[in-house]
Formats: C-alpha cells, sequence, structure tokens
C-alpha cells in the first residue's frame, strides 16, 4: 500500500511537467514580476488541478460513471482553445501596451520594481510620480486553469486507475497524493521559471518583452498543436 501511495505522490511532481500544464502556467506567470506571486500561481494551479481530479474521482469511485474516450477528448479540446487563449492574450498585452521597468520606493523604505505601461502617454514621466497596486488574495483564474487541466488527457487515465483499486479509501488516497505531488511539482517549476523572469524585468526591459513574447508564442502553438491532435483522434475514431 505504501509503495502504490509513494507512486502516485512521485507521478504527481511528473505530471506537473507536461508540456501544458507547464505552458498554462508560464503563460499566466509571465505578467507578473515577484518571484512568489510566480510560485502562488504555480501552486494554485496544483490545487485547482487537485480538486478536479478528487471531485471527478469521486463521482467515478462512488457512483460508477465513467469518464470516455470521447469526453476525455473533448476536454483536451478544451484545453487547447484555452492555450491558444492564454498565449493570445500575452502577445495582444505586449503588443498593445508601451511597457517599461522602473523602481520606487514606499514608505517602508523597502524598492520594488515594477511593469509601468504608458500606453498612449506622449510626455516624460517622473520614476517616482507613480502610484501601484499590489496584487493580493487568490489568483481565480491560475485555479480555473488548473481545474480544467484536472478533466483532460493523463488525468482522466489516473481516476481510471484510482479506480480499479479495491479499496475506495486507498484510490482517494492514491490521487489526493498525486494531487500534492502536482502542486509541489508545478511550486518547484514556478520557481525555476521566476528566475529568469524576475532577471530580466530588473535588468533590461526588451529581455523581459522578449522571454513573454516567446512564451505567448509557444503556448499558442501547442494549443494549435493539442486541437490539431484532438480533431484528427476525433475523425479517427469516427
Amino acid at each position: 500500500m505504501l509503495s502504490v501511495l509513494v507512486l502516485g505522490l512521485l507521478i504527481g511532481m511528473q505530471h506537473a511537467l507536461e508540456a501544458d500544464h507547464v505552458a498554462a502556467v508560464a503563460a499566466i506567470a509571465a505578467r507578473e514580476t515577484s518571484r512568489r506571486r510566480i510560485v502562488v500561481h504555480g501552486a494554485v494551479w496544483g490545487i485547482g488541478h487537485t480538486v478536479t481530479l478528487m471531485t471527478a474521482a469521486a463521482a467515478v469511485i462512488l457512483f460508477g460513471l465513467v469518464i470516455g474516450e470521447a469526453l476525455a477528448a473533448r476536454f483536451e479540446l478544451v484545453v487547447g482553445i484555452m492555450l491558444v487563449g492564454l498565449g493570445g492574450h500575452l502577445i495582444f498585452r505586449l503588443a498593445r501596451d508601451r511597457v517599461h521597468f522602473h523602481t520606487h520606493r514606499h514608505s517602508d523604505d523597502v524598492i520594488h520594481f515594477h511593469a509601468h505601461s504608458h500606453k498612449g502617454e506622449a510626455r516624460d514621466h517622473g520614476r517616482s510620480a507613480h502610484g501601484h497596486d499590489h496584487a493580493r488574495g487568490l489568483p481565480i483564474r491560475t485555479l480555473l486553469v488548473g481545474m480544467m487541466h484536472g478533466l483532460a488527457g493523463s488525468a482522466a487515465l489516473l481516476i481510471l486507475t484510482a479506480s480499479t483499486v479495491e479499496a475506495p479509501s486507498l484510490g482517494f488516497a492514491y490521487v489526493g497524493l498525486f494531487g500534492l505531488g502536482s502542486v509541489a511539482g508545478m511550486a518547484a517549476l514556478s520557481a525555476l521559471i521566476a528566475i529568469p523572469l524576475g532577471w530580466s524585468a530588473r535588468a533590461l526591459t526588451w529581455a523581459h518583452g522578449g522571454i513573454k513574447g516567446a512564451v505567448g508564442v509557444a503556448t499558442a502553438a501547442l494549443g494549435l498543436v493539442l486541437i490539431a491532435d484532438t480533431w484528427r483522434l476525433a475523425l479517427a475514431v469516427s
């Protein structure tokens, strides 16, 4: 039993590193310059992913519901569309906004780096003349993206595997540890993503814009590939 649970945890950590998961979180995190906030996005993605997995596992294990290939393929298609939207939105914001990075000092005498848009402005500005709102709270969009990923692809296969375990409690524990592994794996990956994003935001504006542009293009391209593969599979089945 212990070996099965440990396996679930390790597979969950590996599952977080799938290309579509990494692309989605990177596209969302690319709008942040705070390393802490980027890691929060990764962990919240994992939480949303786990919530959906546990809910679907309950439906399968307790009520015998079936997630068929056709339904799983539809979820994959939605994930592909979502990736195109995330990547496209990042590219759109990058092209729309005239963004630069600067420092400012708060009343606590702590210096912060910020991305600041001057879209539509024609005059110069002072470095200390900006007011900023610091985002707090749960990033709902990241949570929803994680929940959607929890319904697609290999996650559906995981639930099917858990449903074959004789004891329902062991099946739930397996899915729970898989989810915990995905939280840990994505949080760790987000910490790595934060390094180039944080460095480029503090060093060169063009470098940060280039990284964001690359993430946006890669995310949208991966979404298109996923849509094409899902569509091809649907045609083959029909």
